[in-house]
């Protein structure tokens, strides 16, 4: 049976992870032992951590949820600490507005080596340097819902189990899986093709049949404003432009991705 904690003292030290330890101190919590830790949001991303096995520690509860939204995950959860109080208290412990009144300390998992990664797949997105956790999660949502088989990340990019990232992914970061890589050179060592999302004079359009034709395709995107390296474009076998309409030059990281996925995702 869960401990259901009524909180009555902020400076309670299993309270640290929600009020008091940043999402980098999280990451790595265990080191050099093990790996570290991560704060879900929301029952549903909740619920698709748990459903992708990633084992909880602790819930933080808005007190309507134990008996509302959150009844099954506080069932499924097993014996653990169970921390509640009214949503105001709440907020001025994490100092943010909880997204329907849950958190959850989740244990991270070793990650799996690029070649597990796309062992089966046909279609990748690769990011580069995309370091906001709002975009990353929303190329996630893209991703896993437009046809991407995987996601390989440089170790430029957000944390895609940061507590925003994984929040605005609807959880997709569970169920899509994804590592990072060095380099976008890795992709070819894994027989992929490679088509950097860019502006190019070079660049063909995302609709070119011969992308389509490609039986493995590594979709790489950039970081927000700069784009893709120089280096990284000339690295790829094909420069794709999204076609533009009334004076716009580019799009948005994730809107972009969104179009290149449903387009590019088709097999």
């Amino acid at each position: 049976m869960p401990e259901i904690i009524e909180i009555t003292d902020f400076s309670d030290s299993r309270l640290d992870v929600y009020a008091r330890l940043t999402e980098a101190q999280l990451l790595h919590f265990y080191e050099p032992k093990d790996t570290g830790l991560f704060i879900a949001e929301s029952p549903k991303v909740i619920e698709r951590a748990l459903d992708a096995g990633y084992i909880p520690l602790s819930l933080l509860l808005e007190h309507k949820h134990i008996e509302g939204e959150a009844r099954e995950i506080i069932a499924r959860c097993g014996n653990i600490p169970v921390f509640t109080a009214e949503y105001d208290l709440l907020t001025g412990l994490t100092g943010f507005k909880l997204t329907r009144g849950a958190l959850c300390t989740m244990k991270r998992r070793d990650l799996p080596s690029p070649a597990d990664v796309c062992k089966s797949a046909k279609r990748v997105a690769v990011l580069e340097n995309v370091m906001n956790p709002t975009n990353v999660g929303a190329i996630f949502r893209s991703a896993a819902a437009l046809n991407m088989d995987a996601v390989l990340l440089t170790n430029g990019c957000s944390d895609p189990l940061y507590r925003r990232a994984s929040r605005v992914s609807m959880g997709t970061v569970f169920q899509i899986p994804w590592t990072y890589i060095d380099s976008v050179n890795q992709l070819a060592d894994l027989g992929f093709r490679t088509a950097a999302m860019a502006l190019d004079d070079n660049s063909v359009s995302i609709d070119d049949p011969r992308l389509a034709a490609e039986e493995k395709l590594a979709v790489v995107l950039g970081t927000e404003g700069d784009g893709l390296a120089p280096s990284t474009i000339a690295e790829c076998d094909y420069t794709v432009k999204i076609p533009m309409s009334h004076g716009v030059d580019s799009l948005n990281v994730a809107a972009a991705s969104a179009v290149a996925f449903w387009q590019l995702g088709r097999k």
